[in-house]
């Protein structure tokens, strides 16, 4: 009887399954993410049970998925995920795997077993976490004073928020989970990162915090939010005073930053409205060319100098700070900081991490934030929240099949 070399053309949901089930039995971290506009999957497991910790400075480091936290000084600001194995995945042809790929070296689980496996794996991990849903009555209370202390001349601008708790579908299924987001949110940066280190997350991030490809170094602004209404929203969308001057704000910390080291050779595209998921925000794209400016390291510099930013912190940056730190009663952690891969085929995309899910025990933690300024009504702003919540939400209820 012959034997074949390969197993041919499973779906790209069974080839999920069989990732997720090498990486909970052997205890390993492991990050997967698509890219915004893109078909490929990537994967990278780290076997190392201490992860690297420390300041990043991405040039140096290898090839890997960064994590870090949105509190500045806290400790460790960062967890590193090394590529120990790197696979990628193309969603728009068959998958093919050969016998002795790590992946398929076990027997298969069903899908009871391994969503079982999967479970535990995510309860063990986020063992010892404490994490706390927030009341309405204390966010808008929070907003209030944020806006208090801008009418007070304090601040400028301060980026308040707030957990929501939800029951998890007890048949949830999270290979189809990320599918159905990559599907769903073509725009975004889909991602499925888990450490016992840091717990699990799940997310369709909207905002890109630093990108080099190359020479090519790359930010944007993204702030303002609405709802996508009609069939062409991007054409009959209308902004506020409000929401306009609030992503001026975020372009101009941005420009700021570029001054702060010099910086005068960079492209400026928009403002102009994008989607996100069912959302409309406005958006700015900075460009900059690292060879022509001399800067190799301006990745690891705009880092620094950019997180966290104004749009999930507010200006200026250490009086928002100290507003967020006296008045929120939860630690952010992964929430609002940032990442992404490293140097893994010669780029680097370092995204904020925005539209996400902490997965513990039986619950989905769905974290979001809305910018205040002078103009800002506390109930509205409850009400975007909500919306930022559901664009992630919905896809683990109770409900949802």
């Amino acid at each position: 009887m012959e034997t074949t070399s390969s197993i041919k053309a499973i779906t790209h949901e069974s080839y999920l399954d069989l990732m997720l089930q090498y990486a909970f039995q052997e205890g390993f971290n492991f990050a997967v993410w698509r890219k915004p506009k893109s078909n490929q999957v990537e994967i990278i497991i780290d076997s190392e049970p201490v992860l690297r910790q420390g300041m990043p400075q991405l040039k140096e480091l290898p090839a890997g998925f960064i994590a870090h936290n949105f509190e500045d000084g806290t400790s460790p600001s960062y967890f590193f995920l090394e590529a120990k194995e790197y696979y990628s995945l193309d969603l728009g042809t068959p998958v093919e795997l050969e016998e002795n790929h790590p992946f398929v070296e076990n027997t298969t689980l069903s899908k009871t077993e391994l969503q079982k496996l999967v479970r535990e794996g995510i309860k063990k991990a986020s063992k010892g976490l404490q994490v706390q849903e927030t009341s309405k009555e204390d966010f808008i209370d929070q907003v209030q004073k944020g806006i208090d202390q801008i009418n007070g001349g304090k601040l400028i601008k301060v980026v308040p928020a707030k957990i929501k708790k939800q029951e998890l579908n007890e048949n949830l299924d999270l290979s189809q989970t990320f599918l159905k987001l990559c599907e769903s949110y073509p725009n975004a940066f889909i991602n499925f990162v888990h450490s016992p280190a840091f717990g699990t997350w799940m997310g369709a991030s909207p905002e890109v915090l630093i990108k080099t490809e190359g020479n090519t170094f790359s930010t944007m602004s993204l702030a303002g939010t609405q709802k996508a209404i009609g069939d062409n929203p991007l054409k009959t969308a209308a902004w506020t005073q409000k929401e306009i001057e609030e992503q001026a704000l975020v372009s101009r910390y941005i420009v700021n930053s570029f001054k702060k080291i010099r910086l005068r050779e960079y492209e400026e595209k928009g403002p102009k409205t994008v989607l996100a998921g069912n959302l409309l925000h406005l958006r700015s794209d900075f460009i900059v060319d690292m060879e022509t400016t001399n800067f190799p390291q301006l990745g690891s510099t705009m880092l620094e100098l950019l997180h966290p930013t104004s749009a999930v912190c507010g200006m200026p940056r250490q009086a928002a700070l100290d507003f967020i730190s006296a008045n929120e009663r939860f630690e952010r952690t992964l929430f609002a900081g940032y990442f992404g891969p490293v140097n893994v085929q010669d780029a680097t995309s370092v995204f904020v991490n925005l539209r996400t899910a902490q997965l513990m025990g039986d619950h989905a933690y769905l974290y979001a934030g809305a910018g205040i300024t002078e103009d800002s009504i506390a109930e509205k702003e409850w009400e975007e929240t909500e919306m930022k919540c559901d664009i992630i939400g919905r896809f683990f209820t109770k409900e949802n099949k």
